[in-house]
């Protein structure tokens, strides 16, 4: 090797490090956030929320990972408790999914408020673009409750400036071969409804981490 290729072959070697780095800092990451929607109850492997939204926006050519952050049985309560922890890592953005079990369980939807507006307010203190995710009470509450409850995701999502996707399970509630056999909780076929609905608010979710990192 002559003295000049060996000058261009230390040269790249030392400025490889440095575009890898630089890829990965182009890498945009997404929390999702939440209970067992999130988390992928009774599904197999690369089924869940967070595996198929992802591989979504990598064929749409995004560059971005989603991480798995839910925990089945998660109230607004329990998910408020613990964001702190899994905020310990840096994410560019978060998409939240909490309030099903508090209206499975009649919890009064004031505490859910109060829950979500803290876990909002500190992602934004935090400086993480976020999506809210609404939920909507079973018809089986009341008026008073399914109101009372119904209504606080819009509320949040305004006085937080978010994103708003009003219902999570939109075209999947409801459906049986499109749940489990539980009838809460959707199959792979019906997480891939909820992806393929979801994913404008995501794509301008990502809009506002790049315009955040452009300001």
């Amino acid at each position: 090797m002559t003295v000049l290729r060996r000058l261009l072959a230390a040269a790249a070697l030392a400025v490889l490090p440095f575009a890898c780095a630089t890829a990965q800092d182009d890498t945009i990451t997404i929390m999702a956030f939440g209970d067992s929607l999130v988390h992928g109850y009774g599904l197999p492997a690369g089924a869940p929320f967070p595996a198929q939204l992802e591989r979504a926006l990598r064929d749409k050519g995004y560059q971005v990972e989603v991480i798995n952050a839910g925990s089945s049985g998660d109230t607004s309560r329990s998910g408020r408790s613990r964001l702190s922890w899994v905020l310990q890592d840096r994410v560019d953005a978060a998409i939240v999914v909490l309030g099903a079990n508090d209206a499975l369980r009649g919890i009064d939807p004031a505490v859910t408020r109060k829950n979500l507006d803290a876990v909002l307010r500190t992602l934004d203190e935090r400086g993480v673009a976020t999506l809210l995710a609404g939920m909507k009470a079973p018809r089986n509450m009341g008026k008073r409750y399914v109101q009372a409850f119904d209504s606080l995701y819009p509320e949040l999502a305004k006085k937080h400036d978010v994103v708003f996707y009003p219902f999570f399970l939109k075209g999947v509630a409801m459906q049986p071969d499109l749940n489990q056999s539980d009838g809460i909780h959707p199959n792979a076929k019906g997480v891939a409804v909820i992806v393929d609905n979801i994913l404008p608010k995501v794509e301008q979710l990502i809009d506002r981490v790049r315009s955040n990192a452009a300001s």
